[in-house]
């Protein structure tokens, strides 16, 4: 993760976006970018929106990471540890035991 990250902060770097990516501006490009996977799959099923627009899926999942990425730096936040922790604190509210092929939320289990 730390080497994707510096070539994010390269590109970001080499065209002087800094100074436009405050960490709201990261979030909200974030949260946008999440919508345009998200735009991939209206009014279709998954396997023909998988069919039909993987390459575009590809695009918006990188960007979506890329600005993840950008945004933890940003922040101080190391992204491999914050996911390691993430699952750790999963595990504790999904046990294997009462979530194994349930789809309902920790709360309800």
């Amino acid at each position: 993760m730390k080497d994707l990250t510096k070539m994010a902060l390269k590109f970001r770097d080499d065209r002087n976006w800094e100074q436009f990516h405050t960490p709201k501006d990261l979030a909200l490009s974030l949260s946008l970018e999440a919508s345009e996977v998200l735009e991939n799959f209206q009014w279709k099923s998954s396997e023909e929106a998988v069919k039909d627009n993987l390459e575009n899926l590809k695009d918006e999942i990188a960007d979506v990471m890329i600005y993840s990425l950008l945004l933890a730096e940003k922040l101080g936040i190391d992204p491999e540890e914050a996911i390691i922790q993430k699952i750790k604190k999963n595990e504790q509210k999904d046990p294997v035991e009462k979530a194994f092929g349930k789809s309902k939320k920790y709360t309800e289990l």
